[in-house]
């Protein structure tokens, strides 16, 4: 809904929007010079102004022009307009210092493609490849995998950035990632009981043992997490558009590819056991 919201342009908040919208005037094209709502000539002018800026970035997708501009619990309004610049992005590390861990693997999912960088093999090619990006979809990012990212590649990405843990828990779901999968209906099936802590095992069983096995169970759980953010991108889009007169305009459900591993039940219950083993020593 961005050519429906008002809210990046200067004196313009929540309020003021909404008398806009129930004024009839509910996208940009709506506003004229004798057309605004009862504005005030100066913040008319205003709003004329930003709005022939607004669609001439629109039409260069610059999503940075509007997340600079919009407050961030709002950013979630601009996704379906530059849905097709948008990435899904989640790493996997070796702990949770980003100045004493490392990352073992990182998944994105851009819509249409599945890829997959992992330590000491092609891990070097993602700086590269993100950068074909212009917005980034995480949960909890803001936090941990930008920050980790940065660190370990030495990059800044300046890419607009929207963290589902804050657009979610603003919906009431809580939890991490696959607490609000399962508060929505979402069964990961043979991954439901693989956390971030079981990735870090499943690495260095990889590592440990050359087992190839443990290492593709764990791409399978990485990749599911970006495949999710799709999902649940679209879901939280939803939620959020039904509170505007925009509701009719809710989003289809995505159509996500095959993840390409699987699971090795021998390799996640042999670990497991061992877990449980030194667990009572």
């Amino acid at each position: 809904m961005l050519k429906n919201t008002f809210l990046h342009i200067p004196g313009i908040g929540i309020q003021t929007e909404k008398r806009l919208w129930e004024s009839g005037i509910q996208n940009w094209d709506d506003v004229t010079n004798d057309r605004t709502a009862g504005l005030s000539p100066k913040k008319r002018n205003t709003v004329v102004e930003h709005l022939r800026e607004s669609k001439e970035q629109f039409d260069s997708i610059n999503p940075n022009y509007f997340f600079e501009l919009s407050p961030s619990s709002h950013h979630w309004r601009f996704f379906p307009e530059f849905s097709d610049a948008t990435v899904y992005l989640d790493i996997e590390t070796t702990g949770l210092s980003p100045h004493y861990e490392t990352i073992t693997t990182i998944a994105l999912y851009d819509g249409e493609s599945i890829f997959y960088y992992v330590k000491d093999r092609n891990l070097d090619d993602f700086p590269e490849d993100i950068g074909r990006y212009k917005i980034i979809v995480t949960y909890n990012g803001k936090s941990f995998d930008l920050p980790f990212i940065e660190r370990h590649f030495g990059i800044k990405l300046n890419q607009a950035h929207i963290d589902l843990r804050y657009v979610l828990a603003s919906l009431g779901y809580k939890g991490g990632l696959k607490g609000c999968e399962t508060r929505l209906g979402f069964h990961r099936g043979d991954l439901a009981d693989i956390d971030g802590f079981f990735a870090v095992l499943l690495w260095h069983d990889y590592r440990k043992n050359r087992n190839e096995k443990a290492l593709q169970t764990l791409l399978a759980y990485n990749i599911q997490d970006v495949l999710s953010l799709e999902i649940l991108m679209v879901i939280a889009y939803n939620l959020k558009i039904e509170d505007t007169p925009f509701y009719l305009n809710r989003l289809p459900e995505p159509v996500l590819p095959e993840t390409p591993f699987e699971v090795d039940i021998n390799t996640v219950e042999r670990i497991r056991s061992e877990q449980n083993y030194f667990a009572l020593l």
